[in-house]
């Protein structure tokens, strides 16, 4: 599965999620033909290879000739209902504007289809999120994380004068995700501005660090400004999900009313169901009354089957779960034999060292029964042959 992580630790906006687009390989013709297709005046994208405190990135110019006109959300949903546009990018970048425009009219009181966009104002808007719309779709990916968004501190003046950082609309557009500042040393600035907030918050499937991906390309988009002490970037990651080892949990339970001649078949069922193991420890509960502790060792991704039999095979009505770390030794059977009778043998390592030999039980009682021997004299034997067939390697 494809996957993306967007890294704003450092801020977002339209422009730097451009710049990050293309710097990840989406090509600059794909950006710009999705604009034009929808700008009702020309706009130019232009690409710099610039640096950031020291961070190569790219950087994405947005042409557009002066002009006055203030495009209401209705206007600008019909310029884009009516583009020859893909049909995922047209449903993209109508579900930004729309975030964008509810925004706005929450923080002023007013209707979103009368929005009229200042600061995300008409033409550059339009160019950001309809080409970060097209670029996205471009990379195909079935997964976008993004990391908390820094969106600095101090004040920011806009067209309804001076504003506190992070401003009204970029704060209702990040309510419910994680947000913060900036990184210690950030200069007193806005990192965060509307239109990057709206593309982040909508193109977000998950939000935190880097899932476990194989990245393939790593685009660096650049902000306008170069403060010292902060790279003013945003970086995208473009991969591959990573196969990742399901956690183990340790599933258990309290049971002080189960027929005690029940629980070898329930432990039974649940090694049957997916667990690793299963046990039982006797407790004292609240008024002395004797009962168990039902403790099952299963992989995540098996915990559900382990669950219902639990409560299938049980009196119990709820589990506790607590996710584990597991260290297992290298393991590696052979096969020695006792008067005849096969009996597989464990052996252990710790770093190519043999720490543990361990014939296999059950073959032992099979083959104790079979020569008609103690079961105690065949694991000795078994044990023997172990060590010899180990010192003969």
């Amino acid at each position: 599965m494809s996957t993306l992580w967007v890294d704003a630790s450092s801020g977002a906006s339209g422009d730097m999620l451009l710049g990050a687009l293309v710097g990840a390989g989406v090509p600059l013709d794909v950006v710009q033909r999705a604009v034009d297709a929808v700008a009702p005046e020309p706009v130019t994208l232009r690409v710099e290879q610039v640096q950031r405190n020291g961070f190569a990135a790219t950087r994405c110019h947005v042409g557009i000739d002066d002009s006055e006109h203030h495009r209401a959300w209705r206007d600008i949903r019909t310029l884009i209902s009516e583009a020859d546009l893909d049909d995922a990018v047209r449903r993209l970048a109508l579900a930004v504007f729309e975030r964008l425009a509810v925004a706005e009219a929450t923080v002023h009181g007013t209707d979103p289809m009368g929005v009229s966009f200042h600061e995300v104002g008409a033409l550059d808007a339009i160019a950001d999120v309809v080409g970060a719309s097209a670029g996205f779709v471009w990379l195909g990916s079935d997964a976008v994380t993004v990391s908390p968004v820094a969106v600095g501190s101090g004040s920011v003046r806009g067209a309804h004068g001076t504003l506190p950082v992070p401003p009204p609309a970029v704060a209702e557009l990040l309510r419910g995700v994680p947000s913060y500042a900036g990184p210690e040393g950030a200069p007193a600035m806005e990192l965060c501005t509307p239109t990057g907030a709206a593309l982040l918050t909508t193109l977000a499937t998950g939000w935190g660090p880097q899932p476990p991906m194989t990245s393939t390309a790593i685009g660096v988009g650049a902000g306008g400004r170069d403060p010292q002490g902060h790279a003013n970037v945003l970086r995208l990651f473009v991969g591959e999900t990573a196969e990742q080892p399901a956690t183990p949990l340790l599933v258990e339970t309290n049971i002080d009313d189960l027929d005690p001649r029940l629980w070898p078949q329930v432990i039974a069922a649940l090694l049957a169901a997916g667990a690793s193991d299963a046990w039982l420890t006797p407790i004292l509960m609240k008024k002395g009354r004797p009962a168990h502790t039902l403790s099952v060792l299963v992989r995540g991704d098996l915990a559900e089957p382990v669950r219902a039999a639990i409560f299938r095979h049980t009196s119990t009505i709820g589990v506790r779960e607590i996710p584990l770390d597991k260290h297992a030794l290298d393991r590696e059977m052979i096969a020695v034999e006792v008067g005849g009778r096969t009996v597989a043998v464990k052996l252990a390592r710790h770093h190519g060292e043999l720490v543990n030999a361990q014939p296999e039980y059950d073959d032992v009682v099979r083959a104790a029964e079979a020569l008609d021997r103690p079961v105690s004299e065949v694991l000795a034997d078994a044990i023997a042959a172990t060590r010899a067939a180990i010192e003969g390697r």
